[in-house]
């Protein structure tokens, strides 16, 4: 089956010098998208306004003034990087620096070296994965033994649930009939894959509600539910809880817990043997 695992490019919401914008975004072609904004109050509402994997903040376009912001954002935000961007000698750029980590800011790459650049296209690759890993590592870590067809569907559904909320979209990617697939999870005794996917779903909402900065209808959005109102119901009639007590009872987690206890554990056994994409071998033979 041609096949390349879903990996989206990252976005990245930066304010940059009109001399830095040229150089990132030449540095960002094939690797990331760049929300270029003039002020670090404007680069902070994209954050809010859409998914963002990271906030690049040239040190040479943050003045003072703008420091409270950049402490209250990243309080807000806590596993969004923020990093600074160094791309000139500077006399100002060394207390700039020393603000921006007394607010929170860890990570400072200077490109003044042409290494720089490569170090900052390494760095912004791996933000756009950190969600999907927080699932599959703990995921395959329950599920050694998985077939082939059975951790590529698993990767899938993973990297696609933010972004997709029915069997048929995932079923698409793989390129198989969505009904061909929901009967191998049927006749293996497994959860459906309906609520694999949902679950998974929950996991996403889980680590987006870690933000402070997102109320529970960014997150609806976000996660591309039609209204928040759709998002409640669907919260409620998998959890019977609401969106705001789904907030404070499981941070990520305790999602993540639960949701290896209920969907992954008891079915250890049945993913050693399944085979969603394939089918059993019984099923490929000709008689």
């Amino acid at each position: 089956m041609p096949f390349s695992p879903v990996r989206s490019q990252p976005t990245v919401a930066a304010v940059l010098l009109p001399a830095e914008r040229p150089q990132v975004e030449a540095a960002s072609t094939g690797c990331f998208t760049v929300l270029v904004r003039d002020s670090v109050p404007e680069a902070l509402k994209a954050v809010r306004e859409r998914p963002v994997d990271a906030v690049l903040l040239s040190v040479h376009r943050c003045p003072p003034a703008e420091t409270d912001t950049i402490r209250q954002f990243l309080s807000a935000f806590p596993g969004l990087p923020t990093i600074a961007l160094v791309s000139r000698a500077d006399p100002v750029a060394a207390e700039t620096l020393l603000r921006l980590g007394a607010s929170g800011v860890r990570d400072v790459i200077d490109v003044t070296a042409p290494a720089g650049w490569t170090r900052l296209r390494q760095f912004l690759l791996e933000p756009a994965s950190r969600p999907a890993a927080r699932i599959l590592g703990p995921l395959f870590d329950h599920l050694p033994e998985l077939p082939g067809d059975a951790r590529l569907f698993l990767e899938v559904m993973v990297r696609l649930a933010p972004n997709t909320a029915t069997v048929r979209g995932v079923a698409k990617v793989l390129e198989i009939q969505p009904s061909t697939l929901m009967s191998r999870f049927v006749r293996a005794g497994l959860p459906s894959a309906k609520r694999y996917l949902a679950a998974t779903r929950l996991l996403y909402a889980a680590q987006l509600l870690e933000n402070s900065g997102l109320s529970v209808a960014d997150v609806a959005y976000r996660l591309e539910c039609s209204s928040p109102q759709s998002f409640a119901r669907h919260m409620r009639s998998l959890l019977g809880i609401s969106c705001s007590e789904f907030r404070r009872r499981f941070p990520f987690s305790e999602a993540l817990d639960r949701f290896l206890a209920v969907m992954v554990d008891p079915y250890q056994s049945v993913w050693r043997e399944f085979r969603p994409l394939v089918g059993p071998p019984s099923a490929n033979r000709t008689t």
